[in-house]
């Protein structure tokens, strides 16, 4: 298990990270998203050791992480940081053979996993001749090639069409499978959604909430429901505590309390048959934006953050 706690990190007088506390599983996929800004990339680079928290703690299992246990990480930045005139395949064998791999066997793993990620006819191509969407998928790659213990990926779909998507996501999933802790950013809320166990959100700087997905959207559902019947369901609007929200003939989406709502399935049961009811959970998107909704960008502490961390793009890569 990964586990970071109580990370600070200012740039000069801006408070950049503000106690930041959260857990990536072992064999769990974790969304770490936020707004631009937020700390994310920052968080990302002090796991990795490419910046130093002001205070705070990043463990692996349970022990202090040193560039030993930071050799077995597998990390991609959110800039691509390869070399454009190399071969796809040429850089992923070179990334290899740092981690120690012999030349055929770096080439063959650097083969096989382009081949995974449905680039094995372009192994021997020159970097800078593939669409933008190929080149991340090298990029992905270069962070898988040396089979990390655990991965740190940066928004890793940018740039992906819908079925390029689908493939990365298999491979991290098998990658999860095999007990990796993977930690992910991403802009893109419904395939956080879709992909990930946990959710982490972060806003200036804080973690504002951080668990498991479905407890998650648990946590922030309003009491609302949905309910498609036979019949019309125009009386709804008449029941003691109840508050339609929206009504389409025999649909209706409601607010109203458990009791009420058990209520309203009774005298629809009594009217027609009910083809479906059921509580309303919200999206991660709509969490998202509840949880951020009163995050002014004029108080956001890591509004610097770009800037003052531009001088690291150079380590990353």
């Amino acid at each position: 298990m990964l586990r970071l706690d109580g990370i600070h990190r200012s740039f000069g007088d801006r408070l950049v990270l503000d106690d930041v506390d959260f857990t990536v599983e072992r064999g769990r996929l974790t969304g770490f998203v936020g707004g631009n800004g937020a700390g994310k990339t920052t968080t990302m680079r002090i796991v990795l050791g490419v910046l130093s928290a002001d205070s705070g703690s990043v463990t692996l299992d349970g022990a202090p992480l040193g560039d030993e246990a930071r050799r077995h990480f597998g990390y991609m930045p959110e800039e691509r940081g390869l070399y454009p005139k190399m071969r796809a395949a040429e850089q992923l064998t070179y990334l290899a053979r740092l981690h120690g791999y012999d030349r055929r066997e770096a080439d063959r793993r650097a083969r096989a996993l382009l081949e995974r990620l449905d680039l094995g006819a372009r192994a021997d191509d020159a970097l800078e001749s593939l669409s933008l969407g190929n080149q991340q998928r090298v990029q992905i790659a270069a962070a898988l090639v040396h089979d990390p213990e655990v991965l740190i990926l940066d928004e890793p779909f940018s740039g992906l069409d819908p079925l390029a998507v689908d493939t990365v996501v298999a491979v991290l999933a098998e990658r999860a499978a095999q007990g990796v802790p993977v930690l992910f950013s991403s802009h893109q809320l419904d395939v956080v959604e879709r992909l990930c166990d946990d959710v982490v959100v972060i806003a200036g700087g804080r973690i504002r909430a951080a668990g498991e997905r479905e407890q998650l959207r648990q946590a922030y559902a309003e009491p609302r429901y949905e309910i498609d019947s036979g019949g019309d369901v125009g009386w709804l609007r008449d029941e003691p505590g109840v508050s339609v929200v929206e009504f389409a003939g025999g649909w209706a989406l409601f607010d109203a309390d458990e009791a009420a709502a058990q209520r309203v399935l009774r005298a629809a049961l009594d009217r027609a048959p009910v083809r479906t009811f059921a509580p309303v959970r919200p999206t991660l998107a709509e969490i998202f934006r509840d949880i951020v909704r009163d995050e002014s960008p004029d108080d956001d502490p890591t509004s610097a953050e770009a800037g003052a961390t531009a001088t690291q793009s150079e380590a990353v890569r």
